[in-house]
């Protein structure tokens, strides 16, 4: 997790940069980002194939658990963009990969203009004994200023808050703007020529290793998922869950003393009438210190339904999955259309569970501990897709299933 800044001055309480959002039935300023309902496109003349929707166990369309507004102006300025998450609801298919799946649609608007090769070799070589001051400096431009509370709505579409998070600056961004493989100007035409050969042997060599050692140095590899064949959505779909605001956001407030919670307490107060949606079973399960620290955090802020912050870190509900063993080794796959890494974007809580089955009288309801979405780092387009048209891209979506089986 990102380093915290002290949110009082006694020091009693810390801020993150972890967005948090809250659910509700009216709506506010956006209606845009919203868990359940039925997914509004970038373009409503112009929706993806219904394919990116089915359930890949038993091919049903699945539903709309969440979709966010995503617009991060400073770090893609030209880009419309949102987050879908979808589900099966089947009940054989849960528990099983490919029951929930993840969609980024992104609209660009204007490419962004690579630096000019005189100007990368100009920064390369010449040295400024004096240092600008007509730019952030390294503290400001890799943390950023967080907004401090105000009456704005977080999730608005006209001001959207992710941008103006302390993550604005990509940790995992490709790094400098000058390319240290680039060529330098050649001090002799024999120099060219040795160049030259030297890369073609190169070459040569990388054409001879194993495919998979030729793919990953191949800076120009194909994708390695293939989009989906159009499908249009049909007329008859499965019921939705209720439409939910993310109306509320606030950053994530953690009390730096929190009191120790014993290994056999439960979350719930001792008078608490019904269970809290994070389960007693789950809980009382073989509990290590990872889910420990994801139930103390929920804790502090226990009506969050999502946790926001690009490029930023997921709370693990275990690291002993599946899941949390791809994201503490860095494993995450890679974007399937650019082959950029992925970075963390946006993850429910168990709270979005119980808010969306409020209503419902049925007791076996979803059963996911958190589900983690991965993105694009680059925020890549589909290929061929034209200025100012919209794309969608599956990404990654992590499911960390509810721990069942009871410690003895």
């Amino acid at each position: 997790m990102a380093s915290y800044e002290s949110d009082s001055s006694d020091g009693e309480f810390e801020e993150t940069n972890v967005l948090l959002g809250y659910a509700s039935k009216e709506a506010d300023e956006d209606t845009i980002s919203r868990l359940g309902g039925r997914p509004d496109w970038l373009d409503p003349e112009d929706a993806p194939s219904a394919a990116y929707a089915r359930c890949e166990v038993c091919k049903d369309l699945m539903v709309l658990l969440l979709q966010i507004n995503g617009e991060l102006p400073e770090r893609f300025p030209e880009h419309d963009r949102r987050i879908y998450v979808f589900a099966c609801r089947r009940q054989t298919c849960r528990r099983r990969e490919g029951s929930i799946r993840a969609l980024r649609g992104v609209r660009v608007w204007k490419e962004e203009e690579a630096p000019k090769q005189d100007d990368i070799k100009q920064d390369k070589v010449e040295e400024q004994p004096t240092p600008k001051n007509d730019g952030p400096g390294l503290g400001e431009a890799l943390f950023g200023s967080k907004p401090l509370g105000g009456g704005a709505n977080p999730f608005s579409g006209n001001a959207n808050p992710f941008s103006s998070s302390s993550s604005a600056s990509n940790p995992f961004s490709a790094g400098a703007s000058s390319n240290p493989f680039s060529s330098q100007p050649a001090a002799a035409k024999s120099a060219s020529a040795s160049a030259s050969a030297s890369a073609s042997a190169s070459d040569a060599a990388v054409a001879a290793l194993p495919k998979t050692f030729a793919e990953t140095l191949s800076i120009n590899a194909p994708p390695a998922v293939p989009p989906p064949p159009a499908e249009p959505w049909p007329q008859t779909q499965p019921d939705a869950y209720p439409t939910l605001y993310l109306a509320d956001a606030d950053f994530e407030t953690l009390d730096n003393t929190p009191s120790k919670v014993p290994d056999n307490a439960r979350l719930e107060a001792a008078d608490a009438p019904e269970p809290s949606i994070l389960d007693r079973e789950a809980f009382e399960s073989a509990m290590d210190g990872t889910f420990q620290k994801f139930a103390d955090r929920l804790a502090q802020n226990p009506e969050q339904v999502i946790r926001y912050e690009f490029a930023g870190t997921p709370l693990l509900y275990s690291k002993t999955d599946k899941v949390g063993e791809a994201v503490n080794k860095g494993a995450i796959p890679r974007c399937g259309a650019c082959g950029a890494r992925r970075v963390f974007e946006v993850q429910l809580t168990p709270n979005a569970i119980f808010e969306l089955e409020a209503d419902d009288l049925s007791l076996d309801g979803m059963e996911w501990g958190t589900i983690i979405v991965g993105v694009c780092e680059k925020d890549c387009s589909p290929r061929g897709t034209e200025l100012g048209k919209a794309g969608y891209l599956e990404e990654w979506a992590g499911v960390q299933w509810e721990e069942l089986t009871k410690r003895k």
